[in-house]
């Protein structure tokens, strides 16, 4: 076999579409493409692998590679780039690629596609993508030729990375990929969709309803940890002296130790955070989307006046129907509200406040010194705080754990309790965590996953092992479904098909030639999870939970007065 070096392989290689497309990524900051490589994109893949600006991290599955796309989108604010094959490995995209829409999250789908000439017909595995893809993304599109690349790209990520952000998806035809035309074309230069400065007419007119307000306060969403505003959101909040909630999407834009913070709001019943809202009667939504969770939640009656502080201007519904919005730079909104209310502030609700907060730091200490096994939730949340410091990051996913970590897990930056609410997709955390890791080498990352996720991905172990990436999980156990069972023991009265086996963890993770933990008792998580998070390896920590504790905190919550 004669071989060649990289240079003179690069060298003898063609200059083609494939090349050029690579060439586009670059131009637009790609630092890492995650993917499965298929036949039809042989050439996308030998030229990325030429890169010298882009990683490839070759995944188990496409759909764990849509997961680590969507997570380095959520996390840096840029695109995260996945890529599959053609049929199958295009469909298994599109879970990250809707899980990505609904949660606002810019990243960019490359797939390929048959060549033009069967596209029209029955033809072995052509499903029509562009289509498939068309109701989960902002742009679904077919490059028609090595021409359109340069524009096509340039469109791909400024749609999905202007706000609203979202998915964006390119299907590259077989024929493309083999073309060798592209010498002469050359990306389009960069430019990023600016936010506008806020109306002084629409600053004017919130002015003049907060000063007609009893009660206001502030719900901070998801756009407001995208864009930045958790400076001026705090400073806000100081001068009004407001109680402010957040989303599970926002947690962390107001930290949780902040005197005006009273917790997350999203959990599935009447919880603490509800109770200043239910007296309010003036809301100022700050990034707020309504996937994120139900208005009605918040509204219940129409009754609540809103101001809506965005870049982008509020779905239309029933229970959040908008008095004035505020259309611009959030971080120069709520800065220009505070210099023309001029020392305005409330105080009548402080003593809410601070009940509320109280009860949320009382929950979480009994928790922190409960010693029952299986672990009481509030024990694992605890422990996984006091693992972690204030911008390390965890990813929690969708399940009995979310509801509790959501609620109850004190956060302090945003984007470092990274969850799932849009979609609420099961099995984002493990290969997720890959990709943040990539993105915070400095960072500490732990996945949070209950038992019923992990085994969805669980295959990313060996992705983590193989690329050397630190990787740490946290499994809950209770061999089953645990938020369904929680649902139907809450509207059925029993529950049923939610209960299943799990392998030996420590066996498996070994399997692998990662680490596996099995927590024995109370006192063994903290130490067991500060050791894992200390290792630059690959760890899988099984815990037992005991989620007896569901139907306690439902019962504890209704017995709660709404004054407090």
């Amino acid at each position: 076999m004669i071989s060649v070096s990289d240079a003179e392989h690069r060298k003898q290689t063609p200059d083609g579409a494939a090349e050029l497309l690579v060439r586009c990524l670059e131009n637009e900051g790609v630092e890492v493409v995650f993917g499965v490589p298929g036949e039809e994109n042989i050439r996308f893949t030998n030229a990325l692998a030429r890169s010298e600006k882009i990683r490839y991290v070759l995944t188990r599955h496409e759909q764990a590679a849509s997961f680590m796309a969507e997570m380095h989108g959520r996390l840096t604010g840029s695109a995260g780039v996945m890529s599959a094959t053609l049929g199958p490995g295009a469909i298994n995209l599109m879970l990250g690629v809707a899980d990505a829409m609904t949660n606002s999250t810019p990243v960019v789908a490359i797939t390929a596609q048959v060549g033009k000439e069967r596209n029209y017909k029955e033809s072995h595995q052509f499903v029509d993508l562009v289509s498939m893809f068309a109701p989960v993304t902002k742009w679904s599109a077919e490059v028609p030729a090595t021409q359109a690349i340069p524009e096509m790209v340039r469109r791909a990520f400024k749609t999905a990375e202007s706000e609203r952000p979202g998915a964006v998806y390119l299907a590259v035809p077989e024929d493309v990929d083999e073309a060798t035309d592209g010498s002469d074309l050359r990306p389009l230069r960069r430019n990023v969709v600016q936010p506008e400065a806020p109306s002084p007419q629409q600053i004017k007119r919130a002015v003049e309803l907060l000063r007609e307000a009893r009660r206001p306060v502030i719900l901070a969403g998801h756009g407001a940890a995208r864009g930045g505003a958790e400076e001026s959101l705090a400073a806000f909040a100081t001068a009004l002296d407001v109680s402010t909630a957040t989303t599970f999407h926002g947690k962390g834009v107001l930290p949780d130790d902040h005197p005006c913070a009273t917790g997350t709001f999203g959990f599935m019943r009447r919880d603490y955070t509800n109770f200043g809202f239910e007296e309010a009667d003036v809301v100022i939504a700050v990034g707020y989307e309504l996937q994120e969770f139900d208005p009605s939640r918040i509204n219940p009656d129409g009754d609540k006046k809103i101001i809506h502080i965005h870049r982008v201007p509020a779905e239309v519904d029933d229970s959040y129907s908008v008095d004035v919005g505020i259309i611009g730079d959030i971080s120069a909104s709520l800065d220009a509200l505070v210099t023309e209310l001029d020392g305005l502030r409330w105080t009548v609700d402080d003593e809410d406040t601070a009940a509320t907060r109280k009860l949320l730091a009382e929950e979480l200490e009994r928790g922190a010194a409960d010693e029952r096994y299986p672990l009481a939730p509030q024990r694992v949340i605890a422990d996984t705080r006091a693992a972690l410091g204030r911008d390390d990051i965890v990813l929690v996913d969708t399940g009995a754990l979310k509801m509790w970590m959501a609620r109850l897990y004190p956060t302090y930056a945003p984007n470092t309790c990274l969850i799932s609410n849009g979609l609420s997709t099961m099995g984002f955390s493990l290969p997720g965590a890959l990709a943040v890791q990539l993105a915070r080498p400095q960072t500490k990352v732990l996945a949070a996953v209950g038992d019923g996720s992990f085994l969805m991905h669980s295959q990313e172990i060996e992705t983590a092992v193989r690329e050397n990436i630190p990787l740490t999980v946290l499994i809950w156990e209770d061999n089953g479904y645990g938020l369904i069972k929680w649902k139907m023991d809450l509207e059925v009265g029993e529950n049923s098909n939610t209960d299943f086996g799990n392998p030996d963890i420590v066996q498996y993770a070994s399997s692998f030639g990662a680490k596996g933990y099995h927590i024995e008792s109370a006192g063994d998580l903290l130490p067991t999870l500060r050791e894992a998070l200390a290792d630059p390896g690959v760890s899988i920590i099984n815990c037992p939970v005991d989620y007896a504790e569901n139907m306690n905190l439902i019962e504890h919550l209704g017995h709660l007065d709404s004054a407090l």
